[in-house]
């Protein structure tokens, strides 16, 4: 039962985040906002929203640790799964913004949460305004000087849906993201203390790889229909606002503890080094290039987190 509930959670909140995404584009571009800012504000938050009700619901009910690990094992999954599993399918180009501004970002970003919460394993509500703050200065840095965005999410012609679609919309998404999210969770922290397990490894890989699963479904797509596939930009960005918008508004709502030494320990290294080893990846052995070797890389190091995760729970 545990395991339907996060099964059934899990496919309530992705229908309420792309729910949710169209009301967003739907009312952005009825307010005229231009799509580059669509994209990089409107887009993001709203495809970053499954992993922030599942991390704020979580720490308000006193999930601290399975807040967190949603989050280091989504940024984990993204780069290591969706990545691996996309450039195993079809080679990428890499865009020179990934070296400039986006890699860069996220190595920020990483080491910023890294620091603040390494030594007391709290972030304090200051620390959150913190990452959120850094996430408007980037964000206006992308505004400002990045003029090329990919948004498949928003419509070509920019013709907008009937305005009661997109409150239709809006209600069915933040209902569907509520109600997915207490499933899950409810789920998750269940499935836990049956196997006696902590919920921060039922949040770093069930939890983390459900809340991909969007991601990686969008990826698979692309490739199969030839069409522009999920930039490596995309996944870098994602990472981006897991770790500033997700864990930054959750930590000014309510500061996250975390009590499994094991996230500090650990996983936590696993994300940053799985974000380092992207930068030589792009440029050897193929210059602005990943491709099948590449991907095969990727998801033997996600493969190799999720067996030392089994070990774990075996031990």
């Amino acid at each position: 039962m545990d395991l339907l509930f996060i099964i059934g959670g899990l496919i309530v909140l992705v229908a309420g985040g792309n729910w949710l995404l169209k009301a967003a584009v739907g009312f952005s571009l009825r307010l005229n906002i231009p799509k580059v800012v669509i994209g990089m504000t409107v887009v993001s938050f709203a495809t970053s929203t499954p992993e922030l009700i599942v991390s704020v619901n979580s720490a308000l009910n006193g999930s601290a640790d399975l807040a967190f690990s949603n989050v280091i094992g989504s940024n984990i999954a993204n780069l290591g799964l969706v990545l691996g599993i996309t450039i195993f399918l079809s080679t990428i180009s890499v865009e020179k913004s990934f070296y400039k501004t986006d890699w860069p970002a996220m190595i920020l970003a990483s080491l910023l949460l890294y620091v603040f919460v390494a030594f007391d394993g709290v972030l304090q509500r200051y620390e959150g305004v913190i990452l959120f703050v850094s996430l408007i200065v980037f964000l206006v840095y992308l505004l400002k000087f990045k003029k090329n965005v990919v948004s498949d999410e928003i419509p070509e012609d920019g013709v907008t849906t009937p305005l009661y679609k997109d409150l239709i919309y809006m209600v069915l998404g933040g209902v569907a993201l509520w109600g997915g999210s207490e499933l899950l969770i409810k789920g998750a922290v269940n499935l836990a203390a049956m196997y006696n397990v902590s919920e921060s490894v039922v949040g770093i890989t069930i939890v983390s790889i459900g809340t991909s699963i969007p991601e990686l479904a969008a990826s698979i797509i692309a490739v199969i229909k030839k069409e522009k596939a999920i930039s490596l930009g995309n996944l870098i960005g994602s990472n981006i606002f897991n770790i500033l918008a997700v864990l930054g508004i959750t930590s000014m709502i309510i500061p996250v503890k975390v009590t499994d030494a094991r996230l500090l320990e650990m996983d936590i290294y696993w994300m940053l080094g799985i974000s380092f080893v992207v930068l030589p990846l792009v440029f050897v052995p193929k210059f602005m290039k990943l491709g099948r070797r590449e991907g095969l890389f990727l998801l033997a190091t996600y493969f190799i987190f999720i067996y030392n995760i089994i070990k774990i729970i075996e031990y």
